[in-house]
């Protein structure tokens, strides 16, 4: 595969992604309120702590 383009998206999570995962853990989807509480939460999250996420990826090349 070749990764030219810089724009590429390397990692996305689907509002479908998030329901799926919400019947699985809840027994229900989540509704508008509960999306963008999620949203929030992801963002922060994976903002918070990529640092530790490159450093598995690269370690594993390694």
């Amino acid at each position: 595969m070749n990764y030219q383009n810089k724009q590429d998206i390397i990692f996305s999570i689907s509002l479908e992604d998030l329901q799926a995962e919400a019947l699985e853990k809840l027994g229900r989807e989540l509704n508008d309120d509960e999306i963008e509480v999620a949203k929030k939460g992801l963002m922060c999250g994976l903002m918070m702590d990529i640092d530790s996420v490159y450093y598995a990826i690269f370690d594993e090349m390694l």
